[in-house]
């Protein structure tokens, strides 16, 4: 059968499985949307690139199957560049097809003409330029191979046009031919025993599980592993509800804004028993100071992440659900040799510290609602039941501390390259991915500029996403710095209180609108928004402009100098009266 590029490439798509494109068409690849019109596949219009990106990025995360993006070239193509990015560095499965300009003219600066696959070499798992028709469907099909196998993350196709033109005759490749690409997923038995003994030797263990606890769809394991040993376990910014929050064993989120209990069980534990974690900067703090007492025991299934920021004592390379599942049995196993350590002491020094040290927030007394109240009423009114994405910034700190995670892969957030702008493209890819869940995003001002247009995708698309926006009209985590380190010095952070009007925005959008100024009117505003199922909905809560993350760990400092609230800070005024020409 004699079929263009092109439909190569879709019909190649269709036999991976692909359910959705979010795409924007242009010039290069205009050849490709043509045959669209005949598949089953449905194609979602973005308004921006940006936008397919991290709406794949969103269905990725809701499904656990690669998102599908596809772009013209050249500006096409570098405005996908963050996503991809993103995607990258939180190990996220993604196939993104990027057109390009015909082979003759590859290198001569033609119109529209980008080095897509050299911008991208550094940030994705593999890459493609295809120059022959020949090769679609065996780069298609290692492509989705390569994306959610192994550590995941995303896989770019470089497809030019006079490619996607050209005849071909159809094939589907009977096997893959990967040589180098071998992940190994099953942990080494002489690893896992001696893991085991470290767990039966630790009177002060903790469970630090990360984002791979997420992405290798590990949880159901961990909670067993849990409640085997009694350990402690925190979970990470990106592993929110991989145990549920209201477990007993749960300390909730280390790190830079986590809560002490969390915080300082991992200081002083004699073991942290690392599940797809990667010692990011933000969790371990000045890393001579992290943690100094404790043994490592590190399971990834990415080798190169073993001993890069701590030196593992006990290494573990494989698939975590595989890997927990084997240090179950290892466990077990030792336990008919030995009894276990008592943890008793231990819980009650970690039951002292969380009665002593709650998240916690001050009640109304400045400006705006608390956007912590916001956010624990959202819970309130959907029990939780729901997923839950993200922004950057303040908004996504109080979103991880103040919702419940009682479900895992419910959670969805711009962790490692921290992306503004991620929450809103990134919802539609959830709701597109799980359409029978509620999706609530939860945004901030300075983000909801930067992708609010993808409303316009939702109401045309007829995908009823629900925006909260936390809105204190300024870059909020940027301020907060500048009050805390800069000597109140703020630079370009007033992003104007009443421009724009968020209502008016919304509802140009084709989105129901609310805005929540008196803390009266959170709860019903909140129950209207979920009341509405046909359309999307913005709801405006204007929040305390004044009001900080805590508890915060400063950069650069250990995690035993973790600072709980604005009172206890010394860099930190209770009392700011506006400069001149602020907009507050």
């Amino acid at each position: 059968m004699k079929l263009t590029g092109a439909q190569a490439l879709i019909k190649s798509l269709e036999e991976v499985g692909v359910e959705v494109i979010f795409g924007l068409p242009g010039g290069a690849i205009l050849p490709v949307y043509d045959p669209i019109l005949e598949s089953h596949i449905r194609h979602i219009l973005v308004r921006h690139e940006q936008g397919a990106g991290h709406a794949a990025e969103g269905y990725a995360y809701a499904t656990g199957r690669p998102g599908v993006a596809m772009v013209t070239s050249g500006p096409g193509a570098t405005n996908i560049v963050t996503p991809v990015a993103d995607a990258y560095m939180d190990s996220v499965p993604m196939v993104v097809i990027t057109g390009q300009v015909g082979t003759p003219v590859i290198g001569t600066d033609a119109f529209q003409e980008a080095d897509v696959t050299g911008i991208t070499m550094p940030i994705t798992k593999h890459n493609y330029l295809l120059t022959d028709p020949e090769e679609i469907p065996e780069a298609v099909a290692e492509a989705f191979h390569i994306a959610s196998t192994g550590r995941p993350g995303p896989v770019l196709i470089d497809l030019p046009k006079d490619v996607s033109q050209a005849e071909t005759k159809w094939y589907w490749p009977d096997a893959l031919d990967l040589p180098g690409y071998n992940p190994t997923t099953k942990g080494h038995s002489r690893q896992i025993k001696a893991a085991a003994k470290l767990i039966l030797e630790s009177k002060k263990p903790v469970i630090y599980a990360g984002g791979g606890v997420i992405k290798g769809r590990a949880a159901d394991e961990l909670r067993s592993f849990a409640e085997l040993t009694g350990a402690p376990v925190v979970t990470t910014l990106m592993a929110r509800g991989a145990i549920p929050d209201d477990h007993e064993l749960c300390l909730g989120m280390p790190g830079m804004h986590g809560n002490y209990t969390a915080i300082t069980a991992m200081q002083r534990s004699d073991l942290l028993i690392t599940l797809g974690a990667r010692f990011d900067d933000r969790v371990t703090g000045r890393v001579d100071g992290f943690a100094p007492e404790a043994k490592i025991i590190h399971a990834d299934i990415d080798p190169a992440e073993l001993s890069k920021i701590r030196r593992a004592d006990v290494p573990i390379v494989g698939d975590l659900t595989n890997v927990i599942s084997a240090l179950s049995r290892a466990v077990q196993s030792e336990r008919e040799k030995k009894p276990s350590p008592d943890l008793g002491p231990w819980w009650a020094q970690l039951r002292e510290w969380q009665k002593k040290y709650p998240l916690a927030y001050e009640g109304p007394n400045g400006d705006g609602l608390k956007p912590q109240f916001v956010v624990e009423k959202l819970h309130e009114v959907t029990g939780g039941d729901a997923i839950l994405v993200s922004g950057v910034g303040q908004h996504q700190m109080w979103a991880s501390q103040f919702w419940r995670f009682n479900s895992p892969y419910s959670w969805i957030n711009s962790g490692g390259l921290g992306t503004m702008g991620f929450a809103i493209p990134a919802a539609i890819g959830a709701k597109v991915g799980r359409p029978d869940e509620t999706v609530w995003a939860i945004d901030g001002d300075g983000c909801f500029q930067m992708t609010g247009q993808e409303l316009i995708t939702a109401s045309i698309s007829r995908i009823p996403v629900k925006i909260a926006i936390l809105n204190n009209a300024y870059l909020g985590m940027v301020r907060q710095w500048q009050e805390l380190f800069y000597d109140e010095r703020y630079s370009e952070v007033a992003l104007g209180k009443d421009i724009p009007d968020y209502v008016g925005w919304a509802e140009s959008m084709g989105c129901a609108a609310f805005r929540v100024d008196d803390v009266d009117d959170v709860i019903p505003t909140i129950e209207k928004a979920q009341a509405i199922d046909d359309q999307p909905v913005v709801v405006d809560f204007r929040t305390d402009w004044t009001e900080h993350v805590y508890p915060m760990i400063p950069a650069g400092a250990s995690n035993d100098e973790v600072i709980l609230s604005k009172a206890e800070d010394p860099d930190a005024t209770e009392d700011h009266v506006p400069a001149e020409g602020d907009t507050r």
